[in-house]
């Protein structure tokens, strides 16, 4: 009843978009309460990913969406006019260094565009300047987050495995990005989608450097620990990050000790179903049995790889997604806060300056350096009035320009928090929902192999009975006697 109650609640409060709490509301949460082949390299070798022996998971499917999507369609309320898909990705190996690109093929009726289907092939670089890029022009929108260069747990980045799960954190990036409404018409974004591989390399030169990215770094480090009148929105928006990364860290790592028993517990399996088939070697009269009980075991191996195979891809991969993205929320927090910083600190020289101006006006000029030096007193004070008079004139449009661009950024940051909150609680639906069926679906193979074992024994039970009650009859009477 208590927890009927307080999800209508919530409904209420979001319902109510024009009450002054909307802005704390939003923050809540149930879980905390054409092929272009172009290349300078030779030796491509295309990757199969599904020769890693996945169950029904793969993200090779693009090409078949590709062909059967339709442009105009609606999703969430919103018109989608620009469709990216990943896949097909090729080994390149050179002499001084070897890499995989994949095929980033683009559908879409946007006028910006000069035809509506591109196809172009990208490396994980790539991938990366375009997300840096978009981070330093769009500083207080939220871009969402890439996958690790590198894995700890697959070492082998050549291997198939790790090629699916990349390519399927490198679809939804691009995805998230295809359906921003800033974020997706960036000209660089655009130049990612459709240019060919020299005219890319010619434009990934125009990058900022590295100086003023640590720069920048810098400045917003300092800013976070300098800042001390937050508003409150942001400062719930803050700790509601907090709280949301420290609860996806934990549920990562218990899935991560999940995963670990349950891999251990299919190796146990794995050698426990042959040896009932090497009993049965020796064992005539329960070789049936025997079989069949190593045969249930097999069913069961088979369908705990797929739980094991199903978790990895529906719920850690997503779960590391959304600890990447609390750290991209934190950096946008971090650049508005800096910011915030900047108008502050012209504010608090400006009120310096209005000081300093009253205190000029009302002073005596008698003995200041200026009479010493013959001066006219009243000509050095009209002299020091009209320099306060310009510095506060230029810092009155300084503020003005970074009030402006405050705004500007507050509106950013929380549109794009109100985005990231509906694909998060979509997101996380999913991934539940996905994992019940997957469980449910686990125990019923489990079940169903397990009722067929017990069926099969009963029947050769009942048939060893029926030949043992009959061996008598057929016996000689001096026998029976």
């Amino acid at each position: 009843m208590a927890e009927s109650e307080g999800s209508t609640d919530l409904k209420e409060e979001e319902n109510n978009s024009s009450t002054p709490s909307e802005d704390i509301v939003k923050f809540k949460d149930p879980l905390l309460t054409g092929l272009d082949r172009e290349s300078d390299d030779d030796g491509m070798e295309s990757l199969d990913l599904d020769a890693s022996g996945r169950s029904d998971i793969t993200v090779s499917r693009s090409s078949s969406l590709i062909a059967n999507f339709r442009l105009d369609d609606y999703q969430d309320g919103e018109l989608k006019d620009l469709f990216v898909f990943v896949d097909n990705p090729e080994k390149h190996s050179g002499t001084i260094e070897t890499y995989i690109t994949f095929r980033v093929s683009t559908k879409t009726t946007r006028s910006i565009f000069d035809s509506t289907d591109f196809c172009v092939r990208r490396r994980y670089n790539d991938f990366l300047w375009l997300r840096q890029k978009l981070e330093e022009t769009y500083q207080t929108h939220l871009v969402p987050p890439l996958p690790e260069k590198h894995s700890l747990k697959r070492l082998d980045r050549f291997s198939a495995d790790f090629l699916r799960v990349r390519q399927a954190a490198l679809q939804k990036f691009l995805t998230r990005l295809a359906d921003h409404p800033v974020l997706s018409f960036d000209k660089s974004f655009q130049a990612f989608l459709t240019s060919k591989a020299w005219e890319f390399q010619a434009h990934k030169k125009q990058v900022s450097g590295i100086l003023t990215r640590v720069t920048d770094s810098l400045h917003n480090m300092g800013a976070s620990y300098m800042m001390k009148n937050r508003p409150p929105e942001f400062m719930t928006m803050h700790d509601y990050v907090n709280t949301f990364s420290d609860k996806v860290a934990v549920m990562d790592r218990i899935s991560s000790r999940i995963l670990k028993e349950q891999t251990d517990y299919l190796s146990e399996l794995n050698e426990w179903g042959p040896v009932y088939t090497l009993w049965s070697n020796s064992e005539d009269q329960l070789s049936s049995s025997l079989l069949c009980m190593s045969k249930t075991i097999d069913k069961c191996c088979h369908a705990l790889k797929e739980v094991i195979d199903s978790t990895d891809d529906q719920l850690t991969q997503p779960l590391r997604e959304y600890i990447l993205y609390s750290e991209c929320i934190k950096a946008v927090l971090r650049r508005r806060d800096a910011m915030q910083m900047e108008y502050d600190m012209i504010v608090d020289e400006l009120n310096k300056k209005k000081e300093e101006r009253e205190q000029v006006k009302t002073s005596d000029q008698t003995y200041s350096i200026g009479a010493f030096l013959g001066k006219d007193p009243e000509d050095v004070k009209q002299q020091k009035q009209e320099k306060l008079e310009q510095q506060i004139h230029e810092l009155t449009c300084q503020m003005e320009m970074l009030n402006d661009r405050s705004v500007v950024a507050n509106a950013d940051l929380k549109s794009d928090m109100e985005r990231w909150h509906k694909t998060k609680q979509h997101d996380m639906k999913e991934i539940l929902v996905s994992m019940a069926d997957q469980q449910i679906v686990y125990y019923e193979k489990c079940l169903a192999a397990w009722e067929d074992a017990i069926k099969s024994f009963q029947i050769t039970g009942h048939k060893k009975g029926e030949t043992t009650t009959e061996k008598p009859k057929d016996l000689p009477a001096e026998s029976a006697t």
